[in-house]
């Protein structure tokens, strides 16, 4: 994984294009925060998939689910 300053993302998209493209990742920062991550849309798509996966492999009861959000969120009033 490569870090960069959204400056120079600016200044060489090409080159870390070239590297996303390739595999990797690249994390962008401004004022030494990260703000964002590039990633190949095969990787991303990957990503959310296993997620997904993982959840609906289980039995998904969205009544059950919607349920116990609010009954969680209640309490904060």
């Amino acid at each position: 994984m490569t870090t960069a300053t959204a400056k120079d993302i600016q200044n060489n998209f090409r080159k870390y294009l070239q590297m996303v493209q390739a595999g990797g990742e690249v994390i962008v920062l401004e004022n030494g925060k990260e703000v964002a991550r590039l990633v190949s849309h095969n990787k991303s798509v990957s990503f959310l998939t296993d997620s997904l996966v993982g959840i609906l492999k289980g039995d998904y009861d969205d009544k059950a689910s919607e349920l116990e959000r609010v009954t969680k969120h209640e309490d904060i009033d």
